[in-house]
């Protein structure tokens, strides 16, 4: 990859802080129910059920599934259609484990196959606070979100709304608001030190090298 800056993946949607727990899941009343924390993030699905003692096998949405393996807790809700988010419930990991591209875990209470296969399809958020610390170079997608971008020149180019990846580097889509009455403007800056200048996660500000009309 060109350069030193490698954001690592995770999903950029993060679960609304407050959202009510109602619905007792499969599984029973063992899991968790209380208001969600405000920093979750969506960080996999469950693919189904792994051997016969109630493991789930999940898939991350990165190939590094650091953030999903670190939590201790996760949260699943069941997909649900677009505006109308699932219900969360929390769970303990007793064990977790890569297993041929997925992750393998075990959550408190669940004891046998058919509770398990009761979850395929939830999506699994962990807790931002649970994300292992990246590497001085490395910064989570989810972080970048969000954040405001300009130019060497101090020119405002617009905000990261999102990240893609083809194949050979990350590349963050910038856009920026429309002005008077027109259509948005939208900027796609590969993410390699050719390119960013320096990035604060923190502040939520990006300078790059990139003119207002590329």
């Amino acid at each position: 990859m060109q350069g030193a800056f490698r954001p690592r993946r995770t999903s950029a949607t993060a679960t609304a802080p407050g959202q009510a727990v109602k619905a007792v899941p499969p599984g029973g009343d063992a899991f968790r129910h209380e208001p969600p924390p405000d920093d979750l993030v969506d960080v996999g699905y469950i693919s189904g059920a792994h051997g016969v003692r109630g493991w789930l096998k999940a898939q991350p949405h990165s190939s590094d599934a650091a953030a999903m393996l670190a939590a201790r807790t996760w949260w699943l809700r069941p997909r649900a259609a677009t505006g109308q988010p699932g219900q969360l419930a929390s769970a303990k990991v007793l064990q977790a484990r890569e297993h041929s591209g997925s992750v393998v875990v075990q959550l408190e209470q669940l004891t046998d196959r058919t509770q398990a296969e009761q979850f395929k399809g939830h999506v699994v958020a962990v807790r931002r606070a649970d994300f292992p610390a990246p590497a001085d170079d490395e910064f989570y997608w989810v972080d970048l979100i969000g954040a405001s971008v300009v130019n060497l020149q101090d020119e405002a180019l617009g905000v990261v709304e999102g990240l893609l990846d083809n194949g050979a580097q990350q590349i963050l889509r910038v856009v920026s608001p429309a002005v008077a009455g027109g259509a948005q403007e939208e900027r796609l800056i590969p993410f390699v030190k050719t390119y960013v200048h320096s990035v604060d996660a923190k502040a939520g500000r990006i300078v790059v090298d990139w003119g207002l009309d590329y």
